[in-house]
């Protein structure tokens, strides 16, 4: 019988299986976090608009009401969700010690309500744009498959730190212009870690520091890459997105704070929920044999390939909600929630609503919906890397069932770690073995 384990590795014995409201279950216990499936499924089934009462918010789980709340980015802000929640417990401490050490605080505007967040996400669009990733994918390509190439010489291997991490870093510091000499796997990989704590809700004082002074580091090296940029465009992202421009009279570029924080967000929300999805991928891989050889049987067929992505993001999704903040009282799915509540709109839960997804435990690549999956968000606030992220993810699947073959977890699914996290769901290791074809 497999021994069920915390997020640090211990011995926790049997999980809670229903009972979850009864019993006052919240997201900031590790035992309900290993077990969010019948979790989510107990909140649609009887009580879909949730409060959590240790992360004192009110956590969304139905797809209709997850809509609702897309449909109405005002009411439901995500700009006062993100600030109420940013650095949970230690803003002001935190906010002086990256304009003490990080050359400034810079809020992430991809996280602004209209109008500001309307102007920011046109000025995106203008540089995040398909031509500059496919302008990159023989590159991408190669990157993909000599990591692959050199993590699997053994016949086995651990996915996150060896092939996902290091795929995801090296993708996007190819994006995004900087030299891999400067920023290795490891750098990224630590940089994100520390932007990420301040969404989960779960670091301590002594973590806050730490994590700050990562983002100082962080933030000094961006700096000068984006002053550099403005003297002299290159070919990458970081310069399209200094010299985007788009028509308004009064603000047709980017602030330089603006710049930073989207130069920022590109780096570090692009990396750990990439490096996710690839673990991810392999893990449906390792447990769905049938679909590894559809994949395989028509590694050239763009259309399988894409609707593979596409249910790996419904099923599987690296990010499982993101917080809101009600401008107003509001009544959601039966459920009354007052003005300048807390709320986490869970996207993993609406992905798997029997009302919405037959089967929703399936791996069906065949659904006539797959289009109406949550992965990446929705509303005006969907992931701005959306329409991209597909054909990367593409890629990574094309060269996975090219070159390995018989994928095998080499530990129990229930016995996975994940890092701590109320908004994501990364898993800290996952040891695989294979057969290399050809």
């Amino acid at each position: 019988m497999a021994v069920h384990v915390s997020d640090s590795g211990a011995p926790m014995g049997p999980l809670r299986t229903e009972g979850f409201i009864a019993a006052g279950a919240s997201l900031a216990d590790v035992e309900t976090r290993h077990t969010r499936l019948p979790f989510y499924s107990e909140l649609r089934r009887e009580q879909p608009v949730y409060f959590d009462p240790k992360l004192n918010m009110y956590l969304v789980t139905r797809y209709e009401d997850v809509q609702a709340v897309f449909r109405d980015p005002i009411t439901f802000s995500m700009e006062k969700g993100y600030k109420a929640t940013y650095a949970s417990g230690f803003q002001e401490e935190f906010q002086a010690i990256l304009k003490r050490d990080g050359g400034g605080f810079f809020k992430d505007g991809i996280m602004t309500d209209p109008p500001v967040h309307t102007r920011l996400r046109k000025l995106y669009e203008k540089a995040f744009t398909a031509h500059r990733v496919r302008g990159l994918e023989p590159r991408i390509r190669a990157i993909i498959s000599a990591i692959i190439d050199k993590a699997t010489a053994k016949g086995e291997a651990e996915v996150v730190t060896e092939i996902a991490g290091p795929i995801t870093a090296q993708v996007i510091c190819e994006q995004l212009g900087l030299d891999r000499t400067e920023v290795d796997t490891a750098t990224v990989q630590r940089w994100s870690f520390a932007v990420v704590a301040q969404l989960g809700f779960m670091q301590d004082r002594e973590q806050m520091e730490k994590n700050a002074a990562t983002m100082c580091e962080l933030q000094k090296y961006l700096i000068k890459q984006i002053k550099a940029r403005e003297i002299e465009p290159r070919e990458d992202l970081i310069s399209d997105l200094v010299h985007a421009r788009i028509d308004d009279d009064d603000n047709p570029v980017l602030t330089f704070e603006e710049k930073v924080s989207s130069v920022r967000a590109m780096l570090i929300a692009g990396n750990e929920t990439t490096a996710s999805a690839i673990t991810n991928m392999f893990y449906v891989l390792a447990t769905e044999p049938e679909i590894a050889r559809k994949c395989r049987d028509a590694v050239e067929d763009e259309r399988l390939i894409n609707r593979f992505v596409e249910e790996m993001m419904r099923r599987e999704p690296p990010v499982h909600g993101l917080t809101r903040m009600t401008s107003r009282d509001v009544e959601l799915g039966g459920t009354l929630i007052p003005a300048g509540s807390h709320m986490m709109v869970m996207f993993a839960s609406a992905n798997y609503d029997e009302t919405e997804f037959a089967r929703p435990r399936d791996f069906d690549m065949e659904r006539p919906n797959l289009g109406k999956q949550v992965g990446f968000g929705g509303g005006i606030h969907r992931c701005v890397g959306a329409a991209l992220a597909p054909l990367g993810a593409q890629v990574v699947a094309q060269e996975i069932v090219r070159r390995l073959d018989e994928i095998k977890l080499e530990i129990a699914p229930e016995d996975i770690t994940y890092v701590p996290s109320a908004s994501n769901h990364m898993m800290r290791k996952l040891p695989i073995s294979f057969k290399r074809r050809g």
